[in-house]
């Protein structure tokens, strides 16, 4: 005769923990599928994703900092829609007039008439090319050294992992200065590629790590056992258990490209105009120092985006992680 087994207890926000897989077949919590059935009830089966989805949509901080960094990017998309003039469009009668609320001038304009309203508006598509592509691309380079560091190991991991750390041994702003006013100052693009190249060695850190810890486990093993290939095993058993950590860093990698982007331009060594950049326009805002406004909007649009990323990631970070118990948003 077997001892009762009590059913598992769902987490702080009254969530039941994902469901257990055996051989491929669906399995509910020890001792609730027997209750169930008893009182006729159906469980419902939940994979990890769904549950971590769930949890991602109880924080309510990362829920709200979603919709406002879709609403700051989805109106950097769509600038040339929603812009009332054109970025570069002169208007020597109207010089440095400060914010208005009649329709003409929301954020005022510069010293040459130009709707600041708009420059900034343009100035968010570029800061969201820049941090997406740097985001994905750095990811992705990432992603792949540290993947062949941590399963193949030996040689392959001593020379992967020695240039990682001649990257992070680099005076980073030293080169990035050099690299910038060398390669990359006028085009978001160069910018943008010169960041990749920089921002992808803590990643690979990280996957490797993972990698070197899920390549002893017993799937794996099995993987080897039915032939499949190392590439299949990689990405295919291995990666997504590895998704976790790589998409919390890639959401972070978008806020830190955009405030180095950022900074790059404000030293004079980034984006050029006639493209409007965030940091441009900060910098050139320093100009008229009495004028707060060429330096308060472009500069609060910043702070808002950082913080919403950041927010976001910390609520992805929660919701990803298993041994999380309580969301503390």
């Amino acid at each position: 005769m077997t001892e009762p087994t009590t059913p598992a207890a769902p987490d702080d926000d009254g969530v039941l923990p994902p469901v257990q897989t055996i051989g491929g077949t669906v399995a509910a919590p020890v001792g609730l599928g027997d209750a169930a059935y008893e009182a006729g009830l159906e469980v419902e089966a939940r994979s990890q994703w769904s549950y971590a989805r769930r949890r991602f949509l109880r924080h309510r901080l990362a829920m709200g900092s979603l919709v406002g960094l879709i609403l700051i990017f989805g109106a950097g998309a769509i600038a040339n829609l929603i812009a009332p003039y054109a970025f570069d469009q002169i208007d020597l009668n109207n010089v440095l007039h400060g914010p208005t609320t009649n329709g003409q001038h929301y954020f005022g304009t510069d010293e040459i008439g130009r709707d600041y309203f708009s420059r900034v508006i343009y100035g968010i598509r570029t800061s969201e090319t820049v941090g997406l592509f740097v985001a994905g691309v750095s990811s992705t380079i990432g992603l792949i050294i540290g993947a062949f560091a941590g399963y193949y190991g030996g040689w392959l991991d001593n020379a992967l992992m020695r240039l990682t750390d001649l990257v992070l041994t680099l005076p980073a702003l030293a080169i990035l200065l050099t690299a910038a006013a060398l390669l990359g100052q006028g085009s978001q693009w160069r910018v943008a590629v010169i960041l990749a190249l920089f921002f992808w060695t803590g990643l690979a850190r990280i996957v490797r790590g993972v990698f070197l810890s899920l390549r002893e486990k017993e799937y794996v093993e099995a993987a080897k056992a039915a032939g499949s290939g190392d590439l299949r095993i990689m990405f295919r058993h291995i990666l997504p258990n590895t998704l976790g950590p790589v998409i919390v860093n890639g959401t972070l990698s978008v806020a830190a490209a955009i405030l180095v982007e950022a900074a790059l331009s404000f030293l004079g060594f980034g984006i050029k105009p006639p493209t409007p950049a965030l940091g441009a326009l900060v910098v050139s805002g320093q100009q008229n120092p009495q004028k707060w406004w060429l330096t308060i909007f472009p500069g609060l649009t910043i702070v808002l985006i950082v913080l919403c990323i950041n927010f976001i990631g910390d609520g992805l970070r929660d919701a990803l992680d298993p041994t999380q118990r309580r969301i503390r948003a």
